[in-house]
């Protein structure tokens, strides 16, 4: 069964979200990216809290990830909901390989290597500064 482990919320300031649930539900930050957006997680849900950049566009919940084990066989159940194939993400993304939408057009990001393998930013330097001084 696929496991939804990522949502994504649409705010016009997500530093103040990210120490909203940082300090609220002792959520740690993944990743910040240059373009304003904050991953946080739990140890299990990985929370993006994207930048609105779109004028008018309401904030709320962006698009929600589910962690699957075969991209074919997600494809061929949307197929039968005459759907689009998933398609491939931009290079370089924290997470999802591909994405598809439901009937009512929600995104919902697909991803193999799963979303649970992040780790919190400060984890991964570390781990990089061990590697350069050993």
């Amino acid at each position: 069964m696929p496991k939804l482990r990522h949502l994504a919320i649409v705010t016009l300031d997500p530093e103040k979200l990210a120490k909203f649930y940082t300090e609220v539900f002792a959520m740690e930050v993944l990743e910040s990216t240059p373009g304003g957006g904050i991953f946080l997680t739990d140890g299990h849900i990985t929370l993006a809290l994207l930048p609105n950049r779109a004028e008018g566009k309401p904030n709320g919940i962006n698009h929600i990830g589910f962690h699957i084990e075969d991209t074919d066989e997600i494809a061929g159940r949307i197929a039968e909901w005459n759907l689009s194939a998933p398609a491939e993400r931009p290079a370089g993304r924290l997470y999802a390989e591909t994405r598809i939408t439901d009937p009512d057009g929600n995104n919902i990001d697909l991803s193999v290597h799963g979303f649970e393998t992040a780790e919190p930013k400060a984890d991964r330097e570390k781990k990089t500064l061990e590697k350069i001084d050993g």
